[in-house]
């Protein structure tokens, strides 16, 4: 079973991932895991901390020589901006901002102060999900199964350019702060931003996650928490302020007629392998992997700390009070479609372990190409009456 726990705050010394499951054999290096740890700094919108962090992830266990060991997989990174902190005679913090997890958590917790709460629960942890999903990005490119992102809206701004050439799409957005593939609307949505700062505001958006060439047969439809689907809508819900998580193009299927939203089963021009006219599902149906691209798009929030303050209550007095600033992003779309990659890579890369099972990378390969890919030839039907038998 794969699986990684997260430990630090967000003005700690370190945070620290243990990521447990991988097999052995599969080359890693720091720098492996640097790409997307930079790429999560990078985004319009972000507050002064990205200035301060230069995240780089120590590898501590797990891989010896370059290579896995099968052995937990401990990464290492460095809050720099501990050292101003580390002396700091802290300030009580007694108002809780709406949209945060002050007041939830310290009604939970019975914490004596709100920000004890805010350093666990701060998207800082998310850079620690950023290095663990890496690893599960490098372990999905041994078996050419590609994972990226890109923005589709941020506030009101909304990408109407779209299409399915996704990894083209992912390349086009990696080249702006806003990660949209598309220049003009990506400059409109830093107009957007900007107009929030300037307001004391925050925004939200949508980010759409994908998976490319991952075959049939992942996931399960035999147990609930086995669906594939299942297993993503929860990743991805996990992102810190995404509120909402769809799969192809679910809600607009909600409001259209079945023989508009299924996906059709054609035999391609070889004739021999199985595809779809279509992938309005998302490259999911019943929990399973159909062997088309895998779309999930998130929904996050504004960000719910605003300078310009919300109404709220101080707790140690019991009286009416405005929220106090605490430094932060205007909007966090772009870094969390990042995270987002990093959910769904984990998800896709425990799936293919179940799939496969193996110690290593050596045992895994030749298993992945016996795996049937919707050639028709190996879909045998007994083309009989039968019954069930049961006594």
């Amino acid at each position: 079973m794969l699986r990684f726990i997260t430990a630090g705050e967000s003005h700690g010394p370190e945070l620290t991932v243990i990521l447990e499951g991988m097999p052995a054999g599969l080359p890693l290096q720091s720098e492996d895991i640097g790409t997307d740890l930079a790429r999560r700094q990078k985004s319009a919108g972000s507050g002064a901390r990205m200035t301060i962090e230069k995240d780089r992830a120590r590898i501590t266990a797990g891989a010896m020589g370059g290579l896995t060991t099968g052995a937990p997989i401990c990464l290492v990174i460095e809050n720099r901006d501990f050292q101003s902190w580390r002396e700091k005679q802290i300030p009580p913090m007694t108002v809780p901002r709406p949209g945060h997890v002050d007041l939830n958590a310290a009604i939970k917790y019975g914490y004596p102060d709100l920000r004890i709460g805010l350093e666990r629960a701060s998207a800082r942890e998310t850079a620690a999900r950023v290095a663990a999903g890496a690893v599960c990005k490098k372990l999905l490119e041994a078996f050419d199964i590609f994972v990226g992102s890109y923005v589709i809206s941020i506030g009101k701004i909304v990408l109407q350019v779209q299409n399915s050439e996704h990894e083209q799409l992912f390349r086009s957005a990696e080249s702006n702060v806003v990660r949209c593939p598309d220049a003009e609307t990506a400059e409109l949505m830093i107009q957007e931003i900007e107009k929030a700062a300037s307001e004391g505001d925050t925004l939200g958006g949508i980010f759409q996650c994908f998976a490319l060439r991952v075959p049939p047969g992942l996931g399960s439809h035999v147990h609930w928490e086995r669906r594939l689907s299942a297993r993503l809508l929860f990743a991805v819900g996990s992102v810190p302020a995404v509120k909402g998580v769809e799969i192809g193009n679910a809600f607009e299927n909600a409001g259209s007629l079945g023989t508009d939203v299924h996906d059709e089963i054609i035999v391609d021009s070889s004739g021999k392998q199985l595809a779809r006219k279509t992938n309005r599902s998302g490259g999911i149906e019943g929990g399973i992997t159909t062997g088309e691209p895998i779309l999930v798009r998130g929904a996050m929030k504004p960000i719910s700390t605003t300078l310009k303050g919300l109404n709220s209550v101080d707790l140690a007095s019991g009286k009416p009070a405005r929220t106090v600033y605490e430094r932060s992003d205007v909007c966090a779309v772009p870094r969390a479609a990042v995270v987002g990659e990093a959910m769904m890579a984990f998800v896709l890369a425990e799936a293919l372990l179940e799939k496969l099972g193996g110690d290593s990378i050596e045992e895994m390969k030749p298993r992945f190409k016996d795996l049937r890919s919707g050639q028709l030839d190996r879909l045998v039907m007994n083309n009989t009456h039968w019954n069930f038998g049961y006594e």
